[in-house]
């Protein structure tokens, strides 16, 4: 199963630009993506995590001169960075030559320390391009789909099990490599279980403030080094942090963050919820569901879009707030999980705060319809539509 749009924004990408970085969280489908890439284009594949490919980029430049007509592909970038010195060199000769477009597409996992690594060798010589899990734009428009998308999250393996309680089993298997493999490879050495048991607590805490003190005292660590935990999980896209909103109203806003498990899936497997069963008893049910929908969302936005929330310490609280490009402007989001489209008090009062252009309430159904004067209820399908058709105007 490949996401349409993160295809289309590679090849999109290939074709105005020397190198693309396809960025994403392991098992999140990079790799199908640019093997299908590699079919269309004829391009050259390799493997870095796979010693002989990487015995092949021994001596790099010798090498990959050889396909300087094709487009080289090369997955788990991670395994060699220094190559990024050798592409440039690389990309500069073909650029002489008149090859300015569609040289290389790179694959990692960790984004923050390769894009560090690829803007500060390859400025103005590469792309980047982030893919997320499947979305609800991405999978079938009925409300069963939206469910099992919200249940057992984006990552195509997981959606697409044959039954729930496999598809736990394979978020299972996920969080294992990731605890025991991949955090030791790309940052500082970190107990497996006390990463674990972070992990959970964030989970269980799901778009909550972040309170770094009260987590580093349940795990008898110091509060800069939850920081840094938590930066990991950012960096490897598994957590996202929400700033909050930044301007002069007059009030008095919060100055943490939210924190979000990015994917719904992996947050239910940390709570050890298989089927809606579950799910619908949990107290998180509310709070996972918020995240859903504002992952949804953000996939959908347009480029340059700033993302925040809205909260007072007197409660007046918007749950996502859209600073659009262009004329589009600022949109208010609150976020229901039921039937029922009807914001709290909080939200108005919010809103005559930040004057958004729009203000919506995300809920359960699919119906649109005006809930009150200047706020309209939607479905998250819906509304990642409207905002994909911005980015798209």
């Amino acid at each position: 199963m490949i996401p349409r749009r993160a295809y289309r924004a590679v090849t999109d990408a290939l074709n105005r630009q020397a190198a693309v970085a396809l960025l994403g969280p392991r098992q999140v489908g990079k790799t199908t993506l640019a093997l299908e890439i590699a079919r269309a284009r004829e391009a050259l594949y390799l493997d870095l995590e796979s010693r002989e490919d990487r015995q092949k980029l021994s001596e790099p430049t010798l090498f990959l001169r050889n396909y300087e007509d094709r487009l080289v592909i090369l997955d788990e970038i991670h395994r060699a960075p220094e190559i990024f010195a050798t592409l440039r060199g690389l990309i500069d000769q073909g650029r002489r030559r008149g090859k300015r477009h569609g040289r290389f597409l790179i694959l990692g996992s960790a984004s923050i320390d390769l894009l560090r690594q690829s803007s500060e060798t390859l400025a103005g010589r590469i792309a980047h391009v982030e893919m997320g899990p499947l979305d609800s734009l991405e999978i079938d428009p009925d409300r069963v789909a939206l469910q099992s998308l919200w249940l057992r999250g984006g990552f195509p393996d997981s959606f697409l099990a044959s039954s729930d309680a496999e598809s736990l089993a394979i978020r299972d298997d996920f969080i294992r490599t990731y605890l025991e493999r991949d955090v030791p490879q790309f940052g500082p050495r970190i107990p497996a279980e006390t990463l674990a048991r972070l992990w959970t607590m964030l989970a269980h805490g799901q778009g909550t403030l972040l309170n770094a003190s009260r987590l580093a005292t349940s795990l008898s660590v110091s509060a800069p080094t939850i920081t840094r935990y938590i930066d990991l999980l950012v960096d490897l896209m598994l957590v996202r942090r929400l700033p909050p909103f930044h301007a002069n109203v007059g009030k008095r806003l919060v100055k943490s963050p939210k924190v979000y498990v990015r994917d719904s899936g992996l947050v239910h497997a940390l709570l050890g919820l298989q089927d809606d069963n579950d799910l619908a008893g949990h107290p998180v049910s509310g709070a996972s569901w918020e995240g859903f929908v504002v992952e949804s969302l953000l996939a959908a936005v347009p480029s340059r879009t700033a993302a925040s929330f809205y909260r007072t310490s007197a409660g007046a609280e918007i749950d996502l707030v859209l600073d659009l490009p262009a004329k589009a402007g600022r949109w208010a989001i609150e976020i229901k999980r039921g039937l029922t489209a009807r914001p709290e008090k909080g939200f108005y009062i919010a809103c005559e705060d930040i004057a958004p252009k729009r203000a919506f309430v995300v809920y359960a159904g699919t119906d649109a319809h005006p809930v009150s004067r200047g706020v309209e209820a939607t479905g998250v399908r819906a509304l990642a539509q409207a905002l994909l058709a911005l980015g798209a105007a």
